[in-house]
């Protein structure tokens, strides 16, 4: 006489309809079908937020499995019977209770199936011949099932995540070329408008760019990557075709890199102030640590500055690794500020270099709060030189700002 295989749970754990509904795809599976056990197991943790089901339910998962002999899961012999004891042992000591909770986890996503015994035990019948003729515990039919759908699952997830990187390095990219070519415009006084039409200044641009990347969060969805990143796209090309109508429109003669006039810095670690000096700087020439390793007299950690002000890294050309590339985003940020040079060379010579282009990084840092960065930075070079100034609360505040931020995000 065949045995009746069971389909309730043994206690007072109840019936759904989709046990049910699972069971009923495992009845009908083709018994000729068979899958690698671990192959499903990466789909299965791949696509595992689509499933419902949690990373500790997934060892636990992983720890059922060790226990069925083939890595091939194929035919009726897909019961495994160990006990709560055993399974605590594989899955890396997992408590009994919370064992259970993840069973039942299991069970309810449709990845295995209880076959319980009258008493509730896991254990298995077995034959004259000693093949196991009944066994009770749990039924991983369902793998076998659903392979198709868990590896297709998992290939969306993998299509998604691949789509979303791409997002985020096309508006990485768009960030550095935006803002680099922001800074080569005001730098060469390229003009915005033209014909009576386009933005009234760089300004203008760089703040359409700054509301544009403020929206960037910092867990978004695939379709709100991509809107920002056209954004972006759209802004950068803008801004490009700027730059080549004005190069097209000079003179060629008239252009440094086509005159015999040009004029070659043979030192490559000095950086010359190219703005127009007040009286008192006038030829004045910004000298950059020749040893980037060295911090600058009276400033803080770099690491330190740049988890205040991690808005001075857009400005840099390939990142900042050393103090000269802070300065030299500094001289980039400078006249973005409106900081006169006469300000600056100020600052310089009571805060000391390296403190004035953290001061500068600090101004950049906390944006529209400061109406004006030049006045700004005369007051706080009064203070220092009164001694009332210290740049240590300054980068501490934007730090904890930065943190209260990210909590509550």
């Amino acid at each position: 006489m065949d045995s009746h295989i069971s389909t309730t749970p043994f206690g007072r754990r109840t019936l759904t309809l989709a046990h049910v509904a699972t069971q009923a795809d495992a009845k009908d599976r083709p018994p000729g079908k068979a899958v690698h056990k671990w192959n499903i197991f990466r789909a299965i943790c791949t696509a595992k937020n689509r499933l419902g089901v949690t990373e500790r339910a997934l060892a636990v998962l992983d720890a059922l499995l060790t226990f069925h002999p083939e890595t091939v899961l194929t035919g009726e012999g897909l019961v495994v019977f160990p006990s709560n004891q055993q399974l605590c042992l594989r899955a890396h000591g997992m408590p009994a209770a919370t064992l259970r909770r993840h069973l039942a986890v299991l069970v309810d996503c449709g990845l295995i199936i209880r076959r319980d015994s009258p008493n509730g035990k896991r254990y298995a019948r077995k034959g004259r011949g000693g093949e196991i003729e009944l066994a009770f515990g749990f039924d991983l039919g369902p793998l076998v099932v659903r392979a198709e759908e868990f590896e297709g699952l998992a290939e969306e997830v993998l299509a998604e995540d691949r789509a979303l990187k791409l997002a985020r390095e096309r508006i990485t990219i768009c960030r550095r070329d935006i803002c680099k070519m922001i800074a080569t415009g005001m730098e060469e006084g390229v003009p915005t408008r033209r014909n009576g039409q386009g933005p009234a200044d760089w300004m203008e641009l760089h703040e359409l760019y700054r509301g544009i990347a403020g929206r960037i969060p910092r867990s978004a969805t695939l379709t709100i990557l991509e809107g920002i990143a056209s954004e972006l796209s759209l802004l950068a090309d803008e801004i490009f075709n700027l730059l080549e109508l004005h190069v097209k429109s000079q003179n060629p003669s008239g252009n440094e890199s086509h005159s015999e006039r040009h004029i070659q810095n043979s030192n490559p670690k000095s950086l010359t102030e190219l703005e127009p000096r007040s009286r008192k700087s006038r030829g004045a020439i910004v000298a950059l640590d020749p040893d980037p390793k060295r911090m600058p007299d009276r400033t803080y950690p770099l690491g330190m500055v740049l988890q205040a002000c991690p808005d001075i890294i857009d400005y840099s050309r390939g990142g900042i690794d050393n103090w000269r590339d802070f300065q030299a985003a500094v001289a980039v940020v400078r006249p973005m500020l409106g900081i006169s040079p006469s300000a600056w060379f100020d600052a310089q010579n009571v805060m000391g270099e390296g403190e004035a282009a953290v001061v500068v990084a600090a101004i950049l840092q906390r944006g529209e709060a400061i109406s004006s960065a030049g006045g700004y930075l005369r007051g706080l070079t009064r203070k220092a030189e009164a001694g009332e100034f210290s740049l240590g609360p300054m980068l501490m505040a934007l730090i904890g700002s930065r943190n209260r931020e990210k909590q509550r995000a």
